[in-house]
Order: C-alpha cells, then structure tokens, then sequence
C-alpha cells in the first residue's frame, strides 16, 4: 500500500464532525471527532446554528487529525465532504453569511398568502395534490425568509447548502455535489439537477438559479484546496476535492448498498432505510427519491424523522441513573442500555410504541403523533426503552415492504449502520422482527467511507465504483434471525402494528382540534 493511496473523508453530522483517513482497501487509518453544539434556538421549534462554526470546527478536526501523528498531510492524496442533509445558508455578493444557518430540524413555516393560481392551481388541485404543495411552500426555508426577514432575502446573493458553504470555504468555488441536494429546493431529483426555467417549483419558493451553486455528479472534481483553507485545516493547497454526496447517501455507499436488493437501514437521528437504484422510483407517490452517493442513481427512502433521536429522549428523560453510573464509569449512558434490553423479553410484555413523533404529509399525516399502547403493572422504563427500538424497526420493516411494493424488487440483504448499530441486542432485535440477516459494514463510519469511495473513484485510485465497492467494502458482524422470537414478531407486527395508526388516526386529529398541537 503505497501512502499516496491515503484520503481524507470530512463528515460533518448533526452532533459531531470528523476527519477520517481511508487507505484504498477502505481501512481506516486514523480518525478525528469534534462534538458540535447540535443547534440553538431563540424561538420554540427553531434550531440554528453559525456557519462559521462548522467552518472552525473543520478546522479543529483536520488538526486534531495530524496532531496524532498516524498520518502526515503529505500524504492525503485527495478530500471528499459529506454533511447533513438541508441546512442551508444565506451569503452575500461576497460570499459572507448573513444569518445563521437554519438546520435540517428546525420546525418554522411560512404562511402561503394565496394558493397556487392558473392552470397550475387547478391541475393541483384535480390530481389532489394540495396538501403536498402546500405543505412544501411552507416548509421551504426560503420562502419563511423572504416573509420575515425579506431585507435579508433581497441582500442574499447565494443561498446554499451546508456542503456548498463548506466547499466554498475550501475550494473558493461555489459548487456542491448533486447528491448533497435535499429538501424544499427547485431541484429535478429525475434528471439530478436544477429544475428547468418552466417548473412549477420556481413559483412555489422565493429562491432564483442564479443564486445556486453549480452542481457536479458524485466523484467529478469541485476543486482544489486554496491557500487560505490550506492554513485553517492544514491540508496542502491544491489538494483536489472531489464530490460526495450528503451523509445518508454516502452512508449507504459506504455499506456496500450499491444494488436494489440490498436494503440499507441508518440507525441514526433520523432513521431510514434505503435501497440504491438506477431507476426512479417514488416509494410514496409524488415525494421523489434522493440522489444517490454514484450517478445517475436514486436512493429509494424511507424515513423516520425522529429516529434514534428517541434514544436521546428516553436518555434525557428516563435514564437518570444510567448517565450517573456512565460518569462513574467513563463511557457514554447509550453504552449501558443493552442491559435494559436484556431484562426484558421480545414484545416487551404487551408494550409497543408507533413513533409518529412528528407530523408528516401522508403515512403519517399533519395529524401525526407518537402512541404507547399495551401499559399494565408489570412496565418499567426498561420495557419502555425496548418498546421504543422495537417501534422503529416495526417501522422501518413497513418501509422496507413500502420499497418492496413500489419498486417489485425484492430486497434479500439488510445492512444496518449508524449510532444504533453499534448495539448488538439492537442488531438481534432487528434481525428478529425483519426475519433477516442483519448485517453490519465493518466499518462504524460507513458515511465517511462512502466519501472515501467517491474520491478514491474520482482520483482514479479505483476505475469506477464497482470496483470501488468490491475493494472497499465488507460485511462485518451478522446477527441471525431467532425462529421463535421472529414469529412472536411477526404476529405483533401484523396484527396488531400495522393498525395502530389507522384506528388512532381519528383521535390524533380530535387531539389537534382541541389543543392545537401539533401544529399545522
């Protein structure tokens, strides 16, 4: 292995940013990790965050890397970036923010003032699309700008993604990769790039192409590292950057979930799970697949908004005792919560959890709320942490049937990666209610190594990403189905998950009419 064949991965999430080091057989080399503030919040239901921040803590990553001394800059070969999915940026003509970042979490909308006039209004509104329109012109950050704070919307010359804002930062150029692109954007996930000059989406948000960066398939070259980014990061300038893609695409590459069968689940804040392929597929009629971390491929997704995130809830709220004894011990609360798995039996003794914590615009609805259902005497808060995990892989498993319906590929393999991965009971559990093999990449920073991959295909280290794959990636620890458990799974699942919402349906909406939450 020669050490030319090093690249760097920065993978800038939601809680931490960290600069990885991959060889080209996809070992990881030496790994840095700066804990970030997630966001802050000067309103209920907003979460911000200063664009300069990630920018500094980039830089305290790369320097905390080299500080190692595992690995010399020299011997970086090249950089790839992939960060969460829809935090986005307003610059200035000279390309300086003008107010913080508004992240992927954050809760606020804009309040259409008028809806959608002409023959596009009334072909909406015939095709019963409604809803969806109205719910993206509300969601949609530019328009909630342009409302309320519009003398900062007329001052914003560039409005980007948090990729594209660190990508300036390192390369000078204003590019980002069009696998980075998500959310209430005017961006054609068919052809993968921006929408052209007759798409309704121009009417629907406030945001102009020319204040959008140019976009490059993942694996095609940004940039080159400058001077000044040479200096904060300590990266040698002219280093070439190539592009990714945002984390959960990159996350799936990086599991080696490069075919339709291979079904990818990210135990992470959010929670989903993914299939990559090369044909557009709307798991949920009107709402697009991603762009995938290779081109010309989609990722077929399926999502839960506040995933693992629910972990940190039942931590937060419920496990007290658990953050006291990992204090003592030095290790994270999350480390001890197999043990509250293991004191209770699959099914959790009648308590299960549907985890419709936040609304949604379909499955669930804007009505949407989480339920506990099935409480007696006999529940503790460890029945309520395995009812939780349990929950979301009920989930997830409705996803993976969801994908299976609308694309009629069959998925046979699952791939499970993530921060929730890292559990082996969570990994049985899961194995147990898919019925499946659950398998781990054998790597934890699966999001990292997929940047990894891209670049290493796009410095031509690997031909092209089949090889790349092969190369790279491997199955790491698989977790077996257990027969008896799997049926006892299969029967709560069945009988009783899959009509939770559709009988709780009209309560959550007589609960939104009475107390007004959650809001509309």
């Amino acid at each position: 292995m020669s050490d030319s064949e090093y690249v760097l991965a920065i993978d800038n999430g939601t809680q931490s940013i960290r600069a990885l080091v991959f060889d080209s057989a996809g070992n990881e080399i030496a790994k840095s990790k700066v804990e970030l503030e997630a966001y802050f919040s000067q309103h209920p239901g907003w979460a911000e965050q200063h664009p300069e921040y990630y920018w500094q803590h980039l830089g305290e990553a790369c320097k905390a890397l080299w500080a190692q001394g595992i690995v010399t800059p020299d011997q970086i070969k090249g950089m790839a970036l992939t960060t969460q999915r829809y935090t986005m940026i307003n610059l200035d003509e000279h390309k300086k923010p003008l107010r913080p970042a508004i992240i992927w979490m954050d809760q606020r909308k804009a309040e259409p003032e008028k809806p959608v006039a002409g023959l596009w209004g009334l072909l909406i509104k015939t095709i019963g699309l409604t809803s969806l329109i109205e719910d993206l012109r509300a969601k949609a950050r530019d328009n909630w700008i342009m409302q309320h704070q519009p003398d900062i919307w007329q001052k914003t010359r560039y409005y980007v993604n948090l990729s594209g804002y660190l990508t300036y930062q390192l390369t000078g150029e204003i590019k980002d990769a069009c696998g980075s692109v998500a959310g209430y954007l005017p961006y054609d996930y068919r052809r993968q790039k921006w929408a052209g000059k007759h798409d309704l989406k121009w009417k629907l948000l406030a945001t102009r192409r020319h204040m959008l960066p140019e976009l490059v398939q993942p694996g095609e070259l940004l940039g080159h590292i400058t001077t000044k980014a040479a200096e904060h990061t300590g990266l040698p300038a002219g280093l070439p950057m190539i592009a990714a893609s945002s984390d959960k695409a990159c996350e799936v590459l990086g599991a080696g979930g490069i075919d339709p069968h291979i079904g990818c689940l990210s135990f992470g804040t959010t929670a989903t799970i993914s299939t990559t392929t090369p044909r557009y597929v709307e798991t949920i009629p009107f709402i697009p697949p991603y762009t995938a971390a290779m081109p010309k491929r989609y990722n077929t997704e399926v999502m839960i908004y506040r995933g693992f995130w629910m972990v940190s809830w039942f931590k937060n709220e419920l496990a007290q005792a658990e953050q006291r004894k990992a204090k003592e011990l030095g290790v994270e609360p999350e480390q001890l919560f197999d043990a509250l798995l293991t004191q209770v039996p699959p099914g959790s003794m009648g308590l299960m959890m549907q985890p419709y914590w936040s609304p949604g615009v379909r499955q669930p609805g804007p009505e949407g709320k989480g339920a506990f259902i099935g409480f007696g005497d006999v529940h503790k808060r460890a029945h309520i942490y395995r009812a939780i995990l349990e929950g979301l892989a009920y989930e997830l498993r409705s996803g993976k049937e969801q994908i299976e319906k609308r694309s009629g590929m069959p998925i046979t393999r699952l791939r499970v990666s993530g921060g929730g991965s890292q559990s082996d009971a969570a990994m049985q559990l899961t194995a147990n209610i898919f019925g499946m093999e659950a398998e781990r990449p054998h790597t934890f920073e699966a999001s990292g190594l997929g940047a990894a991959i891209n670049c290493c295909v796009g410095l031509g280290i690997h031909k092209d990403y089949s090889e790349a794959i092969d190369k790279m990636t491997r199955v790491g620890d698989v977790f077996e189905p257990d027969l008896p458990t799997m049926q006892l799974y299969d029967r709560l699942y069945n009988e009783v998950y899959k009509k939770i919402y559709k009988r709780m349906q009209p309560l959550y909406k007589s609960i939104r009419e009475i107390t007004g939450y959650p809001k509309h």
